[in-house]
């Protein structure tokens, strides 16, 4: 299965346990894009809504094209009765939009899962001129805050983390200057999260890579997570940077 479509396999447990964005970094985006009632947004692959709202919320005519037939469900349920919540299901990468243009493409660590050709190039002919393309990912920070337990964590990773396919894709976003954007910006938000032990093991069941793991390493893997946050106090305290990285399309 391709790592893009491995999250559907799990709705619910995304939905519930996937870190939403800081409201900060929405703000700004909402911001530099000028988004208003009278804007047509695009979101790239939404999953279960986790950067959804903030745009939504502006009243814009918010469109957004999801692969997974499960994250399709969740979404519809969540927002099938908002007069401008558009969802197309279907894959970005072969999807026609005929004549449909937008003032602004956005992504919450879905863009990486495209060829970077297919990415760049489409978002810029999907934008109208002047258009913005937003691109967001986290970056959690768990050793700073204890780095005896990241250790003791590590030691999990080395003994049990052996997934049938290991992550390494490697998304470069300032190439999107290579494909005829401008203006490359990248911003940092932060926040925090303390999870439980519970939490914790169920985040990490959320990453694509993990959901790979065979047996029997996989609940070697899970029950020695689980035993390491026990051990330091059934707690991990995340310091969380949330980047967002800007591009326009000239006028």
């Amino acid at each position: 299965m391709e790592f893009r479509r491995i999250f559907d396999t799990i709705p619910e447990k995304f939905d519930k346990y996937r870190v939403h964005y800081s409201p900060d970094l929405f703000a700004k985006f909402i911001e530099m894009a000028h988004i208003t009632t009278e804007s047509s947004v695009l979101e790239l692959g939404p999953g279960t809504g986790q950067a959804t709202d903030p745009i939504l919320d502006t009243g814009c005519d918010y469109n957004a094209i999801e692969i997974g037939d499960n994250f399709c469900g969740v979404l519809q349920r969540k927002y099938g009765d908002r007069k401008n919540f558009h969802l197309i299901h279907d894959d970005f990468i072969t999807y026609d939009f005929g004549e449909k243009r937008f003032d602004a493409i956005y992504s919450a660590a879905t863009i990486q899962w495209i060829p970077e050709d297919v990415a760049f190039s489409k978002t810029f002919a999907l934008l109208k001129p002047g258009g913005m393309l937003a691109m967001m990912r986290l970056i959690g920070d768990y050793k700073t805050p204890n780095e005896a337990l990241y250790s003791r964590i590590q030691q999990v990773y080395d003994a049990w983390h052996k997934p049938d396919c290991p992550y390494r894709i490697k998304f470069v976003y300032e190439n999107a200057l290579n494909y005829g954007y401008v203006d490359f910006q990248r911003q940092g938000f932060h926040g925090k999260r303390v999870l439980s032990t519970d939490d914790y093991v169920n985040y990490c069941g959320t990453h694509s890579d993990h959901l790979t793991i065979p047996e029997p390493y996989k609940t070697k893997f899970f029950n020695g997570l689980r035993e390491a946050v026990d051990e330091f106090g059934g707690t991990v305290v995340f310091n969380d940077t949330y980047e967002l990285m800007t591009v326009r399309k000239p006028l």
